[in-house]
C-alpha cells in the first residue's frame, strides 16, 4: 500500500487542484492511503473532510513581508511547522509528498525532503507562489498549469479539474443545460460569470449592455454572484442567477464566456474548448493577466482589463463577436488546443516517476 501526502490549501486554487490529485489516487487504487495537509483556517478545513479525506493540519505560519514582531518569531515556528511534519511523515509511513502551494505546502517541502521522501510540486497559476518557488529547487518533478510559467525543471502538466468537467459531454447535456435556466437550447449562449461572489464590473457593464447582447439574437446566462444586488429585468433570453451548483450545466450551455481568469477557470474553459473574454481580477500580483496570457496569444481568447470594461466596451468587443461566427470558430479551435484535460493523470504520473526513483 502507497501512503501519498498531499500539501497545501488556503484557497480553492489550492484546495480544487489537490482534491482531483486525491481523487485520481483513490479511483485508481482504493488501497491507497491519501492524507492531506493543511491549515485549521484555510478552506481545506472545510471541503477536505467532507470529501472524504483525512486531514492534518499544522500551524498557519505566512512568510514574513517587512521586520515586525511576526518576523522576529517566524523562524522558531517555521522549523516546528517542519518538526511537525515530519513526524506525521515517519508515523504515517508517507512514501511520497505532493504540493500545491499554500501555507503547508513550504514546511511539507522541506520536511520531505529532510525525510528522503521524494516530493512533487504542482503550480496552477502562472506566477507561481513563494512556497512553490522555493520547492521546485530540490523537487523530484515539478508540474505547471500554464506554459511558461518560471519554476526550475518545470513541465506544462495542465491543471487537475473536476471530474465533471474532465468528462462533460456538452451537446449531450445542451437539452438538459438550457431547461435547468429557463433558456432555449437552440439559440446561442454568452455565459458571464465572475465567481461565487461575483464581480461587480461585470455585472456592472452587462447591467447596461445586455439588451444588445439579446439585440444581437443571443441569450445571456448571467451568473452575478452571491454578494449581488443586480436586479433580474425579467427579460426573455436572460437568465440572472446568483449562485450555480451545476457549472458543468453552464458550460455545456455556453458558447462564448465572459469571465475573471482565475486559473482555474481558465483551464476549464480551455478544456471544454470555449472562446472566451477574460476581464482579469484588478487586486493581487497579476497573476490573472498572466493566466490568461497563453490562451490570448493562441487566438483562444480575448483580454480587457478591468478598468477599462464598460458597457460601451462590452458593445465595442463583445457584441461584435458574436455576430462573427468564423472568428469565435477560430478561437474554439484554438482553445481546445490549448486545453488540457489530462491534469490530475499527468500529475500522478509525475508521482509515480518521483517513486521509481
Amino acid at each position: 500500500m502507497t501512503t501519498y501526502l498531499l500539501a497545501g490549501g488556503g484557497t480553492a486554487g489550492h484546495v480544487n487542484p489537490l482534491l482531483a490529485v486525491a481523487d485520481g489516487l483513490r479511483a485508481r487504487d482504493a488501497a491507497s492511503d491519501v492524507l492531506v495537509l493543511g491549515t485549521r483556517e484555510g478552506l481545506e478545513s472545510r471541503l477536505v473532510p467532507l470529501r472524504g479525506y483525512e486531514l492534518l493540519t499544522i500551524a498557519k505560519v505566512p512568510f514574513p513581508r517587512r521586520p515586525d514582531r511576526a518576523a522576529a518569531v517566524f523562524p522558531a515556528r517555521f522549523l516546528r511547522a517542519v518538526a511537525d511534519v515530519r513526524r506525521m511523515i515517519r508515523q504515517r509511513g508517507v512514501d511520497a509528498v505532493v504540493g500545491f502551494g499554500g501555507y503547508a505546502a513550504a514546511p511539507a517541502y522541506i520536511a520531505a525532503r529532510r525525510e528522503r521522501v521524494p516530493f512533487v510540486v504542482h503550480e496552477a497559476n502562472a506566477k507561481p507562489g513563494l512556497a512553490n518557488v522555493l520547492g521546485a529547487r530540490a523537487a523530484a518533478g515539478v508540474g505547471v498549469a500554464f506554459a511558461g510559467t518560471p519554476l526550475r525543471g518545470a513541465r506544462e502538466v495542465g491543471m487537475p479539474l473536476r471530474r465533471e468537467v474532465v468528462e462533460l459531454d456538452a451537446p449531450a447535456l445542451r437539452a438538459e443545460a438550457a431547461a435547468h435556466f429557463g433558456l432555449d437550447a437552440d439559440r446561442p449562449t454568452l455565459l458571464v460569470f465572475g465567481g461565487s461572489l461575483g464581480a461587480l464590473r461585470l455585472n456592472t457593464a452587462f447591467e447596461g449592455a445586455w439588451r444588445d447582447v439579446l439585440d444581437a439574437g443571443w441569450q445571456l446566462l448571467h451568473v452575478t454572484g452571491q454578494n449581488s444586488d443586480l436586479a433580474d429585468p425579467g427579460a426573455e433570453g436572460y437568465a440572472v442567477v446568483r449562485y450555480v451548483d451545476r457549472m458543468d450545466l453552464a458550460f455545456a450551455l455556453a458558447d462564448l464566456v465572459v469571465s475573471r481568469s482565475g486559473a482555474a477557470t481558465v483551464s476549464e474553459i480551455n478544456a471544454l474548448g470555449i472562446p472566451a473574454v477574460y476581464v482579469p481580477y484588478a487586486v493581487g500580483n497579476g497573476e490573472q493577466s498572466l493566466n490568461a496570457a497563453a490562451s490570448v496569444r493562441a487566438g483562444a481568447a480575448l483580454l480587457i482589463p478591468d478598468a477599462e470594461f464598460t458597457p460601451d466596451r462590452v458593445r465595442a468587443e463583445v457584441v461584435p463577436l458574436l455576430a462573427d461566427d468564423a472568428r469565435r470558430t477560430a478561437m474554439r479551435d484554438a482553445a481546445a488546443r490549448t486545453g488540457i484535460r489530462t491534469g490530475t493523470e499527468n500529475v500522478i504520473a509525475m508521482i509515480d516517476e518521483a517513486l521509481a526513483r
